[in-house]
């Protein structure tokens, strides 16, 4: 058994976390005693984030609905439509027709990212997190 100190990634505060990780798979996740954020508690969704990391059911690549069905395209084809339809969006309604919903699944990093985009290349200020405290 191997662990490995990381950050919670379901919210802002930085918790700190240890990924238990057995045959190549994290298996559990338990808190640092001595991480000055935490000190040695998490949540209810840091205990068990570790989770989704293995699940059946985690999207590891991008689907596109055609002729009503979600078939697997590539990561270019993805981003192209989405683009497409955000343009399309904005030109026919406006930038505040546009909102996004970031992910505590994602770090810190990857959501300030996404909140610059919204903000500076769609030029609206309709973003939100599901992560709260």
């Amino acid at each position: 058994m191997q662990n490995t100190l990381t950050i919670c990634n379901y919210c802002g505060c930085g918790c700190g976390v240890y990924l238990s990780v057995k045959n190549n798979r994290v298996v559990g996740s338990y808190p640092s005693r001595n991480h000055p954020i935490s000190r040695g508690n998490l949540c209810s969704k840091g205990w068990h984030l570790h989770q989704f990391i293995h699940s059946k059911n985690r999207l590891t690549k991008p689907l596109l609905r055609k002729n009503g069905k979600l078939v697997p395209v590539s990561w270019n084809e993805a981003l192209d439509v989405t683009a497409d339809a955000l343009l399309q969006t904005k030109k026919q309604f406006g930038p505040d027709a546009i909102g996004v919903l970031s992910s505590a699944k994602c770090t810190n990093e990857e959501n300030y990212l996404l909140q610059k985009l919204t903000r500076v290349g769609i030029g609206t200020n309709n973003i939100d997190h599901c992560a709260r405290l």
